[in-house]
């Protein structure tokens, strides 16, 4: 993801509207997208500030309300996949992919061992 531009420049576009010119000519005049310039001046109107907000952040985990649960029904079955256990985790009504059981289970250093039979 890009940083945000400038809050030189989004206050000096805001403040160009705030002059009376359109946001296509401020646009054009700083170089930047119409919708930025509509998006500069719609935060400025609504929190009186054309700082950007917050990127990113952090994550909860889904899955770690439910660690103890996940553990036993390894312990009880070892042999459970983690489709299986994505179903399980359905059935109790949490929605998650096959890949966030997998990462969850790296996380915790949990790990399926595939072992073929009678080599």
């Amino acid at each position: 993801m890009v940083r945000p531009l400038s809050d030189d420049l989004r206050e000096r576009a805001v403040a160009a509207i705030a002059a009376g010119e359109s946001c296509r000519s401020v646009a054009a005049r700083f170089g930047v997208a119409v919708s930025s310039v509509v998006k500069w001046s719609q935060r400025y109107r609504a929190t009186g500030s054309v700082r950007p907000s917050k990127m990113g952040g952090y994550r909860k985990r889904v899955l770690e309300p439910h660690r103890d649960f996940i553990i036993e029904r390894l312990q009880q079955t070892p042999h459970l996949s983690l489709y299986g256990l994505k179903d399980e985790l359905a059935a109790r009504g949490i929605a998650v992919s096959h890949n966030t059981v997998w990462q969850f289970l790296r996380r915790e250093g949990l790990r399926f061992k595939k072992n073929t039979v009678g080599s």
